[in-house]
């Protein structure tokens, strides 16, 4: 991905799902970096963005630049502790949808490969079962199409590229996938389908359970 060029999208600039004194959520568009790449050419991200109308706001998680949907981000120093900690302890809830390449048979599993990275082919992710971090995603079939699937995952670890690369192992690359996705695969779409549809977190002032969703764009009614 040599002749890589960051082309972001800016419409939708900065869509927001709901926003208090404490949290900010987010409909992260698919092409936009969660937070600045290290050149200044890829400083655009939607925590600029957001920390244009908010200096004082803070990031929490992150999700891959191809990735689209939910994402919280911390008005204050004290709600980005409350909120980190959760997601260390994995007590956040967090579903994906996705579309993959072929027909899956089994209607639900689980992937548990542990994953590091591929340092020479960075970010490039990679199983390795010495040396790599724990990784588990759970899947359902959620509706069959032509040529490919549209699955749920959920991820009990939060691996950089975990979920795509356990689709890929699976033998059932995401469609869109720059990095993980054969040529011909690649021809399908335009963009990586996979689509942070639902997050669930404790408020970090009131602790009231919250629990956000947004449908994908590639799975209208699923």
């Amino acid at each position: 991905m040599t002749d890589f060029i960051y082309q972001p999208p800016q419409h939708p600039y900065l869509p927001i799902i709901y926003q208090d004194d404490d949290i900010a959520v987010f409909n992260k568009p698919s092409g936009l970096l969660s937070v600045p790449g290290r050149e200044k050419i890829n400083r655009d991200s939607l925590a600029i963005r957001a920390m244009r109308v908010w200096p004082d706001i803070r990031v929490v998680h992150r999700l891959d630049m191809a990735t689209s949907g939910l994402i919280v981000m911390a008005m204050n120093r004290a709600a980005q502790s409350h909120l980190s900690r959760q997601f260390q302890q994995r007590q956040t809830q967090k579903r994906y949808l996705a579309e993959v390449w072929g027909l899956l048979y089994q209607k639900q599993g689980s992937v548990d490969l542990p994953l590091r990275c591929d340092w020479p082919n960075r970010p490039r992710q990679m199983v390795d079962h010495q040396l790599g971090k724990k990784a588990l995603t759970h899947w359902q079939v959620k509706q069959y199409r032509e040529l490919t699937t549209i699955v749920e995952l959920k991820p009990v670890t939060g691996r950089s590229h975990q979920l795509r690369v356990h689709m890929q192992q699976l033998g059932h690359p995401i469609v869109g996938d720059q990095i993980y996705a054969p040529k011909d695969v690649l021809a399908y779409t335009n963009r990586l389908h996979l689509h942070a549809t639902e997050l669930g977190f404790y408020h970090p002032h009131t602790n009231e359970w919250l629990a956000f969703k947004c449908d994908a764009a590639f799975a209208e009614g699923v």
